[in-house]
């Protein structure tokens, strides 16, 4: 096997990788499962009645009187899966609109295309009113961004003219509230005056 070869398996490998991870992405977002049963249903509802059964020298004809009934009922079940795939968020619309149709199929369209349609249809309207839209994960980085934030803004910045001054090493600023020093309990405070101070051990005195 030469390396062209092998180059090109690779590629094809890669395609397939990258078209099944977004048809899986495409399948998430849409009540898939749904919108196929819907159609799948659809077809044996119109077609049956316009089939013909073989058996040796003798053909049966399924035609009945509602035929155009059948064919519309299998065509707007088809058009239903189709608006849950591509319309999702008419789901519970389309989902009993489906349910409707593919019970009106039973004593319309050959029992509902021998219960196979019905059977179908009725288990992807099911599924189309009972759908919702996950939610989405939030990506990994924004959780540790979110943690980190806070402390990171809580931590002293350092301050480039002590950068300077001192080096790599430089002491990082204290915020001015906790530089600022508040006074103690025996310190003089300035707006006290000698006058309230006597009378204040006057009646200390007196006391």
């Amino acid at each position: 096997m030469s390396a062209e070869t092998q180059a090109a398996q690779g590629r094809d490998e890669h395609v397939l990788r990258v078209f099944r991870r977004a048809f899986r992405t495409w399948r998430g977002q849409r009540p898939f499962w749904a919108g196929l049963f819907t159609m799948i249903g659809g077809l044996p509802i119109a077609y049956l009645p316009y089939a013909d059964l073989r058996l040796g020298n003798i053909t049966i004809a399924m035609a009945t009187t509602a035929g155009a009934g059948s064919l519309i009922i299998g065509v707007l079940l088809v058009t239903l899966g189709l608006t849950m795939w591509f319309q999702s968020a008419v789901r519970v619309f389309a989902g009993i609109a489906a349910i409707v149709l593919a019970l009106i199929s039973i004593p319309v369209a050959n029992i509902g295309g021998f219960l196979l349609g019905f059977l179908c249809a009725l288990l992807g309207g099911a599924l189309s009113v009972s759908w919702a839209p996950g939610a989405t994960p939030a990506p990994a980085g924004q959780d540790a961004e979110a943690e980190t934030a806070p402390r990171a803004a809580a931590a002293p910045v350092p301050d480039p003219a002590l950068q300077e001054q001192y080096g790599k090493a430089a002491p990082a600023t204290v915020p001015t509230e906790a530089a600022v020093p508040t006074p103690r309990a025996d310190e003089h405070h300035p707006n006290v005056t000698e006058t309230t101070a006597h009378a204040d051990g006057g009646r200390n005195s007196a006391g």
